[in-house]
C-alpha cells in the first residue's frame, strides 16, 4: 500500500493534466497556454518532493516521493504534448 497508494493518487491529476494540455492544443492556442499544465505539475511535484525528502521523511515521506515522481512523468508526457507542432 505504500506504494499503490501514491500511485493511485497521481492518476487522477496527472490525467486530468494530460487531458487538458490535449484540449489546449486541439483548441490549437498558444504554446505557453498549452505548456501551463505541464509547468504546473513541475511546480507541483518540486513542492511535494521537498515536503516528502525534508518535513516528513521517512516511510511517510516516500509516499510523497513516490506521488512526486508519478506526476513528474505526467508532467513530461504533457510537455511532449503540448511542444508537438499544431496542424
Amino acid at each position: 500500500m505504500m506504494i499503490g497508494g501514491p500511485l493511485l493518487i497521481a492518476l487522477l491529476p496527472g490525467v486530468f493534466v494530460l487531458v487538458l494540455t490535449w484540449l489546449f492544443r486541439r483548441m490549437k492556442w498558444n504554446k505557453v497556454i498549452r505548456m501551463l499544465p505541464s509547468m504546473l505539475t513541475v511546480i507541483a511535484t518540486v513542492v511535494l518532493f521537498y515536503i516528502g525528502y525534508v518535513e516528513v521523511r521517512g516511510f511517510e515521506g516516500a509516499g510523497y516521493l513516490f506521488l512526486s515522481v508519478c506526476l513528474l512523468l505526467f508532467a513530461i508526457a504533457s510537455f511532449i504534448i503540448a511542444k508537438k507542432p499544431v496542424r
